[in-house]
């Protein structure tokens, strides 16, 4: 079995035995963060989740649920190759001169794709609006309110050598353009469980998060029957071999170099446990039945 490291937190905020400290990359994890730091500022009116942003069509909101049609760059090989050739990441200016923002791939809030493109447009406004980087941004508004004081944003490729997965320790973080969290496993499944329980967000912040946009069924090798997705949030139904029924769930679920995870809390089953699990690897749906599996053993 590939090297894992996992932690469960039970609904009452305690963190269970066993649980690992291991540093990872919490990879698109990261994106429930952001979306949780963007909430505050709505809050605060200092940004807007419904007006379209400025000379674009689209919203925060939509945006963050991936409805904006905003491209991504996976699927471009010049991407893949310029990672794997250990270059410096791209500059914004040539980020959006590959996938420009304002050449959509359907109107916004009609669809929906997956977007790190859009959640880098989501990070400059944050930043624009606080006049400073995300990484003290979400140390201020998010992770030391959440009381987890040993994740931070990565920054430099030093950063991602404190980790413990070696095949992504010289990946530059700065290629994941909406930014990565690097922290304890404990950590992560410690930021859901509170983001989800503490007030943190407002009631109204709380319920955009969680408004579920459906997007269809079962996932081809993963634990997935149901998908939807909220604010920085995967949610649906999960059910491994051997389950008579399925559970709900919702987090998310992160994938890098060297290394997958998943950290998902269990809802409507009266158990409200959070688990987070990485992984060695690159399959996204190994971690999820990890998680799944101690979501509904432990």
């Amino acid at each position: 079995m590939a090297i894992r490291y996992s932690a469960v937190v039970d609904a009452e905020g305690n963190v269970k035995d066993g649980a690992s400290r291991a540093v990872v990359p919490w990879w698109s994890f990261t994106k429930t963060l952001i979306a949780a730091c963007a909430l505050r500022l709505v809050e605060d009116g200092r940004l807007a989740l419904d007006a379209p942003l400025a000379d674009r069509p689209y919203t925060l909101r939509m945006l963050l649920q991936h409805r904006a049609g905003v491209g991504n760059y996976g699927a471009l090989p010049e991407y893949h190759e310029a990672v794997a050739r250990d270059d410096e990441p791209w500059a914004d200016a040539e980020v959006f001169a590959r996938v420009p923002a304002d050449r959509l791939m359907f109107a916004p809030g009609t669809g929906w794709a997956y977007s790190n493109v859009g959640y880098l447009i989501v990070r400059r406004a944050i930043e624009n609006a606080c006049g400073a980087g995300l990484g003290e941004i979400l140390h201020m508004l998010v992770l030391a309110p959440l009381g987890l004081r040993a994740s931070r944003l990565a920054e430099t490729r030093a950063d991602m050598r404190q980790t413990v997965f070696a095949s992504g320790q010289d990946y530059h973080p700065g290629w994941a353009f909406h930014g990565i969290v690097v922290g304890p496993v404990t950590e992560a499944a410690l930021a859901l469980h509170r983001l989800l329980s503490s007030d943190l967000l407002t009631a109204a912040s709380r319920a955009a998060l969680l408004d579920r946009h459906v997007i269809g069924g079962p996932v081809a090798g993963r634990p997935w029957l149901t998908t939807g997705y909220g604010l920085g949030l995967m949610m649906g139904a999960m059910r491994r071999p051997g389950m008579a029924e399925s559970l709900q769930v919702v987090g998310h679920s992160a994938g890098g170099p060297g290394s997958v995870g998943a950290v998902y809390q269990c809802v409507g089953d009266g158990r409200g446990r959070t688990v987070a699990v990485f992984v060695a690897g690159s399959d996204e749906g190994v971690a999820e039945d990890q998680v799944l599996e101690k979501l509904i053993t432990t």
